[in-house]
């Protein structure tokens, strides 16, 4: 029979924390896609990714060195609840006024200033509508 040990590291409930491949890849600022073709394990320790951030290897120097100022990743807010999700941007995105998961009656969210005009638009992230208030064309 395989004898099985384990790491103890002081920390919540003694266990060896660690994060999974997502959240390593927000943290890098990169793809998951890129993460997982260059073989960023699917759980990462706290040390292990100080150190991949601290000496990245070559494909990570490189995608660094090639950042554009475009965020690679953002966090949605829901207006209504605080639920908090992590995506990647996509272009054809507007500029939101609100965000909310798309189970909330638009009620719920903060009414338009006078004079605007809202449009919601579904299909943002995992679960969220975008609220986008505009002045009305003339």
């Amino acid at each position: 029979m395989a004898e099985i040990s384990f790491i103890w590291c002081p920390g919540p409930l003694g266990r060896l924390e660690r994060m999974n491949r997502f959240d390593v890849a927000v943290k890098l600022g990169i793809p998951l896609q890129m993460a997982q073709k260059h073989g960023i394990p699917t759980k990462m320790t706290d040390a292990e990714f100080a150190e991949l951030d601290a000496n990245p290897p070559p494909w990570l120097a490189q995608s660094r060195a090639n950042r554009t100022g475009k965020p690679v990743w953002v966090e949605l807010e829901c207006v209504v609840c605080g639920y908090r999700e992590q995506v990647r941007p996509k272009k054809w995105w507007p500029t939101f006024t609100y965000i909310s998961c798309d189970f909330h009656d638009i009620g719920d969210v903060p009414a338009p200033e006078d004079g605007l005009y809202r449009e919601e638009i579904d299909g943002i992230g995992s679960r969220f509508v975008a609220i986008v208030d505009t002045p009305p064309n003339r």
